[in-house]
């Protein structure tokens, strides 16, 4: 049975997020609150919670992971950004997008699409996610928690806990969260390929 934290969103409780931070590290799978949604999150590289985040969410391997993020120099570490891609990541994050990039060595295999080694990453508008990032100083290999079947991401914690809360080894509740998904926008080439019209707004994009 997971762990249960209540966690503020507007002031996240330290000892409760280097608590969370904790479980992260030892392999720890989290369900977590952001700004579109809640996500199931790990740490980088690890494979076990990888494969059960994979499980949990029955997707193949050619799904694109998603690196979230504290900031865009952070995204520059892990992903290849041009001039032109970084002024429009600077003009839309923070926000609900997931932009799909072309991978730099740093992001390990087990991670990224077989044959295009493509990531998706993002940067939340959510404080609790920043005090998660802030803490662990890497980012968090993260999904959308969007249960099987189904095409909405969840958004309440108790409802996490009574569905998943066996699978999990934390959830975090931080309130109730915005019901869609991320807008995902593919960066590798421009203009730009909107992938998916979620709560982003994507007419900046379609402009391009």
């Amino acid at each position: 049975m997971s762990q249960f934290f209540q966690i503020h969103p507007e002031n996240p409780q330290k000892r409760l997020i280097d608590q969370a931070i904790e479980i992260i590290r030892k392999g720890g799978v989290v369900a977590y609150p952001t700004d579109s949604g809640y996500a199931l999150g790990c740490h980088l590289g690890e494979k076990k919670a990888i494969e059960k985040i994979k499980w949990l969410r029955s997707l193949d391997d050619k799904h694109n992971f998603t690196l979230v993020c504290s900031d865009l120099s952070e995204i520059g570490t892990y992903a290849k950004v041009d001039n032109d891609v970084f002024r429009l990541l600077k003009a839309h994050t923070p926000g609900a997008y997931t932009f799909i990039l072309e991978a730099t060595t740093e992001v390990p295999r087990l991670l990224l699409h077989p044959k295009r080694r493509s990531i998706g990453v993002r940067v939340p508008d959510h404080r609790i996610t920043h005090a998660l990032l802030d803490a662990l100083g890497e980012p968090l290999m993260s999904v959308t928690l969007i249960p099987v079947g189904e095409a909405l991401p969840m958004t309440d914690a108790e409802d996490i806990r009574e569905r998943f809360g066996a699978h999990l080894d934390l959830i975090i509740d931080g309130g109730a969260c915005q019901l869609d998904p991320t807008s995902v926008i593919d960066l590798r080439d421009l203009p730009p390929k909107i992938l998916r019209e979620g709560r982003g707004d994507v007419a900046p994009f379609q402009a391009l």
